[in-house]
């Protein structure tokens, strides 16, 4: 699962008001090299939950990697050194195996082999 991935994920647990972000609880993870498209790249920039994509990439280790703050898209348009540790903590880290938690209800959601696991009980829908 991509870090694209997770920052649009949520949980959907009936009466859940809070189920965003989910918190990052990756037991494996790896790093994978895909194409650079900066086109992509200033395109997703919006819809991106600045927050929740600094919170993820540094529970996984990757601390100096993002800004604290959302860089302006001016930015991120004329500095090529971001706009690539952008893709990076985007598009190339990999968590195969551990879990998404509800932060409202504390629930934990699986990932496996890459893929998460959202599927609800019975008594959550």
């Amino acid at each position: 699962m991509r870090l694209l991935t997770h920052n649009m994920l949520s949980c959907n647990i009936k009466g859940v008001t809070n189920g965003y972000p989910l918190r990052l609880e990756a037991e494996k993870w790896t790093e994978k090299e895909v194409d650079f498209n900066a086109k992509f790249l200033r395109g997703i920039f919006p819809k991106i939950d600045w927050p929740a994509l600094v919170g993820s990439a540094r529970s996984l280790g990757f601390n100096d990697l993002l800004p604290d703050e959302a860089p302006d898209s001016s930015l991120l348009a004329s500095d090529d050194d971001l706009l690539r540790r952008f893709h990076h903590a985007l598009l190339e880290i990999h968590v195969e195996e551990g879990g998404l938690v509800c932060p409202e209800t504390g629930r934990r959601f699986p990932i496996n082999k890459g893929i998460p696991n959202l599927l609800l009980h019975e008594d959550e829908v």
